[in-house]
């Protein structure tokens, strides 16, 4: 009987593709999944290797010297979930492998030409060698090859082009393997990693502990600065390392979780990490860390997300107090003195207190009791920034300014500045450092294009990269030559930082200038706004006069005349309101005189 509705099933080859593009989004994806299952076959040496040309990758190959398999398990290995590593439902609640649903690789068989070349470790025949394309054996014969097992990857995506049509850019691509790769790595630091892309290697980590994983990845200065962590209670196991506060980030983009070795993504568990440093890191730094968490198979939902990127947790909260506490207890008694970053912005002293286990600050030198007054210098650099800024911004006409003239009143903790509107009645309070960061931004914004204003670096700043960075940064290079940064390689993974925008000011140490540039890096790609505007904000918030600044009346009056004169004074360039307005009802209110 002929169906009349409108629901139809759709045939096994649609259900397929549409399958695969669930668990294998990008090469990234594929070069994930064969090397999980690398590790699921014991192996202790596993080698990636990327070619590209014309901008796209055109091969994927990973080699490895695991267990390798017979004839009968090769013929089966590209069909669909077909799995050696659970055989009933109840399986999945106990499995401890990275792969286990075998989608993996029947579905880089379905978009691609994959080629399984295979030995069973101590056979004593030769190997077999397997072409898939497309989902279908069309080629299959004995090949004399190692033991373990070589997955080649062709033709990607070549039979879904939507799929091919929306990749990025090859620095993308590559900069989204090398960081899975990295996650990778840490998770499993024992086994030795070789990652080349078009012959030359990337990476190359030849197994070890943690902290050796993490000196070959993200060199002396990161592994420099790094302590173990090793903690155990009722229902977690925590091992790894952490940074000493000294070293930390903008955001939590270091900060690297596994659970029983398999690479997760979490921002709870993540908070939980910053959360065990409490005051010792200010509120908007994060510390770099690499931990596994070690918990029960059978409290772990490793069957969450077809990618296995998430987790569910049984004990959730429980969880996340234990890895706090597994970093607060690593960092506690250890001396923790270190030097600041950025003058006066982070103390240089830390000591503990005894009788409470607690950290606090002491300053190097102490202050004398009385009225501070600020430095000349502070008022210098705020003229100077201000001079800088009065530079960049055209006169617009008075019919054109959507902000009346406004009439100082005074500054609030060095912070807000206190207006009227001249002749009016409101009370309008302006943050010093949004109002400035608009008025950076615009300027920055509108000199794109133009020959940037630059300043040689007395001595350069070298900068280590992580794998993960260094395949981003050539997509960002011309955007940051085009604010006025100069960055030459300089050696393998180093780059040499010779000259920063002038905007930035005289007083960015070489630390401030390593971390503003690991801060552009860090950027997640898929999401968000574009690479150019992520790099002019982040400039624009370094380069503004910053809340807690003393300003004096006339450089008060001077930072709302060019506020005046930007064409969106209302907000800063990530959103935040740079005024708030009490209007007279609202104070007659507030003294309850309505």
């Amino acid at each position: 009987m002929t169906s009349t509705g409108k629901i139809r099933v759709l045939d096994p080859e649609t259900i397929s593709r549409i399958a695969a593009g669930e668990v294998i989004e990008r090469p990234a994806s594929i070069v994930k999944e064969l090397v999980e299952n690398a590790l699921d076959a014991g192996a202790g040496r596993i080698e990636v290797e990327i070619t590209s040309r014309h901008g796209s990758i055109t091969r994927i190959r990973v080699s490895d010297n695991g267990s390798g398999m017979g004839h009968e398990d090769a013929d089966l290995a590209c069909t669909a979930h077909a799995t050696s590593k659970i055989q009933t439902l109840s399986d999945l609640s106990l499995v401890r492998s990275l792969g286990f649903r075998g989608e993996a690789l029947a579905s880089i068989a379905a978009i691609s030409r994959l080629t399984l070349t295979t030995r069973k470790k101590g056979a004593a025949v030769d190997g077999v060698r397997i072409v898939n394309e497309g989902g279908s054996i069309i080629d299959k014969g004995a090949a004399g090859c190692p033991e373990g097992a070589c997955v080649e990857v062709d033709e990607i995506f070549y039979n879904t082009p939507a799929r091919k049509k929306f990749m990025r850019s090859l620095a993308t691509e590559m900069a989204y393997i090398t960081g899975s790769l990295e996650r990778v790595i840490l998770s499993r630091p024992d086994i030795s990693f070789r990652v080349l892309h078009n012959r030359r290697i990337l990476i190359q980590s030849p197994g070890g502990s943690v902290h050796d994983a993490a000196l070959h990845l993200f060199g002396t200065s990161v592994a420099g600065a790094l302590i173990p962590v090793h903690y155990s209670s009722s229902c977690v196991q925590v091992e790894g390392v952490l940074s000493l506060p000294s070293l930390s980030r903008q955001n939590p983009y270091q900060i690297f979780i596994s659970i029983n070795q398999r690479p997760v993504q979490s921002r709870a568990l993540a908070q939980s990490v910053r959360r065990g440093y409490g005051t010792l890191l200010p509120p908007d730094r994060f510390p770099c860390a690499i931990l596994d968490i070690r918990i029960e198979p059978d409290r772990v939902d490793v069957n969450v997300h077809p990618t296995k990127r998430e987790v569910r947790l049984h004990n959730e909260a429980e969880v996340r107090d234990s890895i706090a506490e597994a970093v607060e207890s690593a960092l506690k008694g250890r001396d923790l003195t270190f030097v600041a970053k950025t003058p006066g912005r982070y103390p240089t002293q830390a000591r503990i207190i005894p009788g409470h286990g607690s950290v606090e600050y002491a300053p190097d030198e102490k202050v004398p009791p009385g009225i501070a007054e600020p430095s000349k210098a502070i008022f210098a650099d705020t003229e100077r920034r201000l001079h800088q800024t009065a530079l960049g911004i055209p006169e617009p006409g008075e019919s054109d300014l959507v902000l009346p003239e406004l009439e100082l009143l005074g500054q609030l903790d060095n912070t807000y500045l206190l207006t009227c509107p001249r002749g009016g009645e409101d009370l309008i309070l302006i943050d010093q450092h949004a109002a400035h960061e608009r008025i950076l931004y615009e300027q920055v914004r509108d000199s794109c294009g133009r020959e940037p204003e630059c300043q040689e670096l007395i001595v350069p700043v070298p900068l280590h990269l992580s794998p993960r960075e260094r395949a981003m940064l050539p997509t960002l290079l011309p955007i940051l030559g085009e604010v006025g940064f100069s960055v030459e390689e300089f050696g393998k993974g180093t780059f040499s930082i010779r000259a920063i925008p002038v905007i930035l000011g005289k007083n960015l140490d070489r630390e401030g200038v390593r971390d503003l540039l690991s801060t552009i890096l860090s950027g997640d790609m898929p999401e968000g706004p574009s690479d150019r505007e992520r790099v002019l904000k982040l400039i624009a918030c370094r380069g503004a006069i910053k809340g807690g600044t003393p300003c004096t009346a006339e450089q008060c009056t001077t930072l709302i005349g060019q506020l005046r004169r930007t064409a969106h004074p209302f907000s800063c360039p990530h959103g935040r309101p740079t005024m708030v307005t009490f209007t007279k009802k609202d104070l007659d209110h507030l003294f309850l005189r309505t």
